[in-house]
């Protein structure tokens, strides 16, 4: 698009991520929202179906004024074929893909769809990538204008997997800061000595070693209440659950659901703890920070850059009951320690991790595109187009 064309209208920008409202669904959302104050963009969400949209959540999306389709995700032929009559219709200037394996789908459907620009988000740092996806993968990256990590661990895992390095960069995920601006109206000492776990119930997260970590506690008499504030896969639930009752805690630990008053509950309790086997960036985490809870988190890729350990909070052996039960034995007993992590780790969250610093980085990508060349189509899209 030349520069006298976008002077007359907005850039055109389609968000396409998985309906499973994940992490990556909320960043895509959240990078909408804040275009909507900024008349230089005009933005789409695509969402592919899941089993688990929440149609309750679409039409609170649409009704708050987002443009929003959904595309079928029981095959990925339906989805490439819906989402490419989407790009026909709205005609887009970017296709922004985000999260695997959605990020391969889109940006087939964007290039038959002759959709000028396309970026990649990837949002964990462990994706499924069997060998024939790994290579469509890296043939979709020669069509690709960025490929964009959600932090530096996951840049680095780009760069691992083979993809072109000039094309990497690492914009870190962000967080909706006005919704804890009260955090501080609670000190952490007057707040309820328990753990809020945000998290959904899925293979990557690790429910399983807090459950055992609290088992542990329990029985040296150290009482602290848990609630697991997030939705998911009802196998995964099943399965917590039944831990639960094995280790006779259901006095304890809360199954909350999807909690639309989080920001609430982290203001009220001390801790916030995120047990995991992978990530990205966990936006969760950056919640607890700005929140004034005393966050610990389980040491691995994207956890260990938001944490300092010691520092702005502490982090955990990986999938060891032992080490996170002693790491919130620590903060539960040691309330001058706990705050000092907590102020520390507030302070992080407004300098670091803002939604405002998030979305202007992409919008910089967005119109920096305006000004570089259109990549050239495969030959068997043209000759089918």
């Amino acid at each position: 698009m030349n520069s006298s064309l976008a002077a007359q209208r907005p850039l055109k920008v389609v968000h396409f991520v998985t309906g499973g409202f994940t992490g990556s669904t909320k960043v895509a959302i959240d990078l909408i929202r804040a275009a909507k104050n900024n008349p230089a963009f005009s933005s789409m969400l695509v969402l592919r179906k899941k089993s688990s949209t929440d149609q309750a959540r679409v039409n609170q999306l649409q009704t708050e004024g987002i443009s929003l389709k959904l595309v079928a995700g029981w095959s990925h032929l339906a989805t490439i074929i819906e989402l490419v009559r989407i790009c026909r219709e709205y005609q887009p200037d970017i296709l922004v893909t985000h999260g695997f394996s959605e990020h391969l789908w889109g940006r087939y459907a964007g290039l038959i769809a002759r959709v000028p620009h396309l970026i990649h988000v990837e949002h964990n740092s462990r994706e499924r990538y069997t060998p024939l996806r790994l290579l469509q993968a890296r043939w979709l990256a020669h069509y690709t204008d960025k490929i964009i990590g959600c932090s530096e661990g996951v840049r680095s895992r780009l760069l691992e997997l083979g993809f072109p390095a000039h094309k990497i960069m690492a914009i870190n995920n962000g967080i909706q800061l006005a919704d804890y601006a009260n955090a501080d109206a609670v000190p952490l000492a007057e707040r309820i000595p328990g753990i809020i776990m945000p998290a959904r119930f899925a293979k990557q997260k690790d429910h399983a070693t807090l459950i055992r970590a609290i088992a542990l506690l329990r029985d040296k008499n150290i009482i602290a209440p848990v609630f697991f504030a997030g939705a998911g896969n009802k196998r995964h639930i099943a399965k917590a659950k039944k831990l639960v009752d094995e280790l006779q805690l259901n006095e304890q630990i809360h199954f909350a659901g999807h909690c639309g008053n989080l920001p609430f509950l982290l203001m009220r309790h001390q801790l916030c703890v995120l047990s995991t086997r992978y990530e990205g960036m966990p936006l969760t985490l950056a919640e607890g920070m700005a929140a004034g809870c005393a966050v610990i988190g389980s040491a691995v890729i994207g956890v260990q850059e938001m944490i300092n350990h010691g520092r702005d909070g502490l982090l955990v052996k990986a999938q060891c009951a032992h080490a996170m039960a002693d790491a919130i034995e620590i903060l539960l007993h040691n309330s001058t320690y706990a705050q000092v992590l907590a102020l520390q780790g507030r302070q992080r969250a407004l300098a670091e991790f803002s939604l405002t610093r998030m979305a202007q980085t992409y919008e910089q990508v967005f119109l920096g595109l305006q000004q570089t060349a259109i990549p050239a189509l495969p030959e068997q899209l043209l000759l089918e187009n």
